[in-house]
């Protein structure tokens, strides 16, 4: 089904770009990109793509040294991309400046891997701009997250289409399917159709929940011919990570404080060591459960992170949620448990 303002060979044409990846010499002509900066995002994309948080001081102000330390650990672990100014990277509470810079010190810190930008926004003039500046600073791809004004699977689809209109076709994108915090449900036929409507569209962030059945679903479509190739990347901090990859998921796009344990469960789950993937799992799950908290887990994820000397700070920019002394002392706890399992959490 060809996008309208698409002929049919320009969809497939299209179509075959993102699958290989040769977007980036359109990217270059059409936005400035400088295609030696970082791979391009694209259906055939896998591992682990940690969500990063935005670090700051105390008084408010981004800590970019921080920033460079935790892009740095990123790579130096094993990860296969980064996501910035998600959700949970506070990007609502960042000036437009303080964003773009991110991607570009995001984008020079990785040295080549994908780096994707979250570019959700109420109106599209701020979602291009953004979008069209990230590729430019060397960011992989966009991430989209549908308004939690739409409610019909036309509105939803409606909305997509141009979304992809006004940043551009040849952007890569990443949909944003997380109907807990968004309050707008996709259906695996939705996201099908979304797929299909638009070539440049290349991941699924799959953050529904329950949401194993929707993976299964939609590689159900893949084998039926009526999907696709797609890259399924999985989230929801990482709770249902070791049963998603089981069902058919690419790897990871969520935060979690020990991004190595994501890293550790898809690695061993794509080499058939199914017990061993789950024995890393169980082990982080009581803390990863904790983390998992409405309102407090970015506050419980910087903690750690601070602890392990990742980050200098657990500050959020206000508003934001500060742990009580209860509350550090149960997330010690949990750490002190952890680390009879796993040394990282011996801190």
């Amino acid at each position: 089904m060809a996008e309208a303002g698409w002929t049919a060979g320009e969809w497939a044409g299209a179509n075959q770009m993102f699958d290989n990846g040769s977007a980036k010499t359109s990217l270059a002509k059409s936005c400035g990109c400088d295609s030696s900066k970082s791979m391009s995002l694209t259906t055939a994309s896998r591992g682990v793509y940690p969500i990063a948080p935005t670090p700051f001081l105390a008084d408010g102000s981004v800590d970019w040294t921080s920033l460079a330390k935790l892009m740095e650990h990123y790579r130096k672990i094993g990860s296969d991309g980064v996501t910035v100014l998600g959700m949970m990277g506070e990007a609502p509470k960042l000036e437009p400046e303080e964003s773009l810079e991110i991607v570009k010190r995001t984008a020079a810190i990785m040295k080549g891997l994908p780096v994707v930008v979250g570019i959700s926004a109420p109106g599209f003039a701020a979602m291009r701009k953004l979008a069209q500046e990230s590729m430019a600073a060397g960011a992989a791809g966009v991430m989209i997250a549908p308004p939690n004004t739409l409610r019909t699977d036309d509105q939803i689809i409606g909305y997509y289409a141009q979304a992809v209109e006004a940043i551009g076709r040849d952007i890569p994108f990443v949909i944003q399917d997380y109907p807990l915090l968004l309050n707008v449900v996709m259906t695996a036929g939705v996201i099908r159709r979304i797929v299909m409507d638009n070539p440049s569209c290349v991941m699924l962030k799959a953050e529904d929940w329950p949401g194993l059945e929707k993976i299964t679903a939609l590689r159900n479509f893949q084998k039926d011919g009526s999907l696709r190739e797609l890259s399924i990347m999985v989230a929801n901090g990482g709770l249902f990570l070791d049963f998603e990859m089981e069902r058919g998921a690419d790897g990871s796009n969520t935060g979690y404080a020990f991004p190595e344990m994501l890293i550790g469960v898809v690695k061993l789950m794509q080499a058939g060591k199914r017990d061993a993937a789950h024995d890393l799992f169980d082990a982080h799950l009581p803390l990863l459960r904790y983390e998992q908290q409405p309102g407090v887990g970015l506050a419980v994820r910087k903690y750690v992170l601070m602890k392990r000397g990742i980050i200098a700070s657990e500050a959020q920019r206000k508003p934001g949620a500060v742990l009580s002394p209860t509350a550090r002392s149960e997330v010690d706890y949990l750490l002190g448990r952890l680390a009879k399992h796993d040394p990282l959490a011996a801190i």
